[in-house]
């Protein structure tokens, strides 16, 4: 599958995803990480400067705990709130979750009803001129039969791999969220002086509440804020128990799928196609 990268968002989408992936190839490597999380977030900065135009009216610019969503002083289309999202993310997820980071993070309305429609759109709009567009939201697929799982939506430009579902990856991509959505609590924090939003909070609180020893234990725990490198720590410490499993059954997965069409692997196989190329094997 070939994308052209003479979109210079093209070009910084590739280049996240392989900071991305470099980031999670360094783990234990505490110097490492370091300098490419703060490549990866100039690379994302770079990325929000191409979206947003610089004709928008200074006066619309929201603070930094809910960074506006603006293309030439219009809101963005939906589509492109999920994208922001799922960038954010870096992982497969479901319309309840991209709704709440949506709320936690960025400005506009998106519902769990619009994302419904979203899909079926870009499958539409892919087979009727492929690669029109400099990305598509797709469904992830099933690693055993490469089957579109509708529940999960991912970015086309994102590796195979990544897209794929396997059998540890739902909590492999809960953590990673978990330390994504504590990135950017942290970062807020950081940089604005109203701090995080309240829903940008409760995300991290139930984010925190999943993984053992991320959230503060003891009498009224819940009232107290949750540390967000107290998350970053707990859930990589768990995350390295399964990553290197869910990797392999991922890439065997990835192997299969290059059997199959530019649309299947974006899309899904239908099972017919699904069991041909195994017999072929």
């Amino acid at each position: 599958m070939v994308w052209s990268m003479s979109d210079p968002l093209d070009a910084l989408e590739t280049r996240i995803n392989q900071l991305r992936r470099a980031i999670r190839d360094a783990t234990g490597d505490a110097e490492r990480t370091a300098e490419l999380r703060a490549q990866l977030r100039r690379a994302e900065r770079a990325w929000d400067a191409l979206v947003d135009t610089d004709d928008a009216p200074a006066e619309t610019h929201a603070p930094p705990s809910a960074p506006a969503l603006r293309m030439g002083g219009a809101m963005l289309p939906a589509r492109e709130h999920v994208h922001r999202v799922l960038m954010l993310l870096g992982v497969p997820a479901a319309p309840k979750l991209i709704v709440s980071v949506h709320e936690a993070f960025f400005v506009g309305e998106l519902t769990a009803a619009k994302l419904s429609s979203l899909r079926r759109d870009e499958e539409r709009s892919y087979r009727a001129t492929p690669g029109s567009r400099p990305y598509y939201l797709c469904p992830a697929l099933a690693y055993d039969l490469l089957s579109p799982m509708r529940a999960l939506i991912t970015v086309s430009t994102w590796a195979l791999e990544q897209r794929i579902i396997g059998p540890l990856s739902p909590r492999v991509d809960y953590l990673s969220s978990a330390i994504r959505v504590a990135e950017a609590v942290q970062a807020v924090a950081g940089s604005s002086q109203t701090g995080p939003s309240p829903a940008a909070l409760r995300l991290l609180w139930r984010f925190a509440a999943s993984i053992p020893d991320a959230a503060p234990t003891g009498p009224a725990s819940h009232e107290h804020p949750v540390d967000p490198r107290q998350v970053m720590d707990a859930a990589g410490a768990e995350l390295q128990v399964h990553i290197d499993t869910d990797r392999a059954d991922r890439a065997a997965a990835a192997r299969r799928a290059h059997r199959f069409t530019d649309a299947q692997q974006l899309f899904g196989a239908p099972l017919g196609n699904v069991s041909k190329h195994q017999a072929e094997a």
